[in-house]
C-alpha cells in the first residue's frame, strides 16, 4: 500500500517546498555588520530551525497568536516572587538542556573538576534573602502559629562544607543561599499564612571549616501552579505536574563560580519522572531522624564543591 504524503518522510519534506525557499535565507541576510557578534554567530541558526519548524507544522497565524499570548500571559504573571515564563522553559526541558550544555563546556574547559551538579534554578526564586550566621533558622513563623503546628513534625537540621572543587579545601567566604516550599509544597510567596521570606535565607559558611548549617523544614513533592499557562500547558499535553521534594541553593564565594543547584530527597515518588527534567543522581539526600535536637526532628547533609572562576 503507498504511504500518504504525511507518512512518507520524504514525500512530506518535498511537499514544503511550495513554500517560498529563499524567504529565510532573505530575513538572515537582513542582520547588519555592527550586529552583536554571538547574535551573528547564533541567529541564523535558530532562524532556519524556527523557519523549518513553522513549514514542517504547516503554522498558522491563529497558531501563531495563540503561542504568543501564552507567552505574553506568562510574562504578565512573572514577578520577583514568581517566574512564569521560566516554568514554561522548565516544562519544555529547554532550562535543563542549556545547563546540561553549560556544565558540558565546562568540562570541555577543564573548568569543572569534580564539582557538584548544577540545575535548574526555578520560577520562585527571590533575591536578597536574610544574611544570616551559619546554624540560623530560616523558619520566620511565630512558634504557635498554626503554620508552625502543622510544620513541627518536619523541621529539618540542613549542614555539609563549601570546599574547592580541585583541592578539596574550604572555599574562604562561601554564602549559601537556600530556599524551599514547605511540607505542604508552597512557596512563602504562595501562602497567606507564611511570614515573608519564611524558608529563605543566605547562611555564611565557616571561614575555617567551610562549614555551614541552617534549621529548615523537610520538603515535599508538589505540583506545578495551575493558575497559569505553564499549568495549562502540562494538561494539554497529558502529562503530570509533579516536582519531587527538593531543597534550592546558590552556593558562591571569592574565586569560585557560582553554582545553582537543586538536592533531592531520595526516597520521593517523582525523582524518576520531575515534570522539569531536573534531578541527578548526585544530587539525591536521604533524610534521617534526628536525635536529641528540639528544634529539629530529620537531619540532612550535603557538601558542595565549586569550581575555580
Amino acid at each position: 500500500m503507498a504511504l500518504s504524503g504525511k507518512e512518507d518522510g520524504g514525500a512530506d519534506r518535498a511537499a514544503k517546498t511550495k513554500y517560498d525557499p529563499e524567504f529565510t535565507d532573505k530575513v538572515i541576510a537582513a542582520t547588519g555588520p555592527k550586529a552583536l557578534p554571538r547574535l551573528k554567530e547564533i541567529m541564523p541558526s535558530l532562524l532556519r530551525h524556527l523557519h523549518d519548524f513553522a513549514r514542517d507544522v504547516d503554522l498558522t497565524v491563529a497558531e501563531l497568536f495563540a503561542g504568543i499570548e501564552l507567552i505574553n500571559e506568562a510574562g504578565r504573571m512573572s514577578t520577583d516572587k514568581r517566574n512564569e515564563t521560566g516554568m514554561l522553559c522548565d516544562i519544555l526541558g529547554l532550562e535543563s538542556l542549556a545547563d546540561e550544555i553549560s556544565s558540558k563546556l565546562l568540562s570541555d574547559s577543564g573548568s569543572s573538576g569534580t564539582a557538584t551538579p548544577s540545575t535548574v534554578l526555578g520560577p520562585f526564586y527571590r533575591a536578597n534573602a536574610p544574611l544570616l550566621p551559619s546554624g540560623s533558622s530560616i523558619v520566620y513563623a511565630a512558634p504557635d502559629s498554626p503554620w508552625s503546628v502543622q510544620a513541627a513534625p518536619w523541621l529539618t537540621h540542613l549542614s555539609g562544607r563549601v570546599v574547592s572543587a580541585s583541592t578539596g579545601e574550604p572555599a574562604a567566604g562561601a554564602v549559601v543561599d537556600v530556599w524551599m516550599a514547605d511540607a505542604r509544597g508552597l512557596y512563602e510567596q504562595q501562602d497567606a499564612g507564611q511570614p515573608e521570606m519564611n524558608l529563605r535565607g543566605r547562611v555564611r559558611a565557616d571561614e575555617a571549616t567551610g562549614r555551614y548549617a541552617v534549621y529548615c523544614v523537610r520538603p515535599s513533592a508538589y505540583q506545578v501552579p495551575r493558575d497559569g499557562p505553564g499549568g495549562r500547558l502540562l494538561e494539554l499535553l497529558d502529562r503530570h505536574p509533579y516536582r519531587p521534594a527538593h531543597m534550592h541553593f546558590v552556593v558562591t564565594a571569592p574565586g569560585f563560580r557560582a553554582l545553582t543547584t537543586q538536592v533531592f530527597d531520595r526516597d520521593d515518588e517523582h525523582v524518576r519522572d520531575d515534570t522539569v527534567f531536573a534531578v541527578k543522581d548526585e544530587l539525591l539526600v536521604k533524610f534521617e531522624p534526628r536525635e536529641g535536637d528540639d528544634r529539629a526532628r530529620w537531619t540532612v547533609e550535603y557538601d558542595f564543591a565549586l569550581s575555580e572562576a
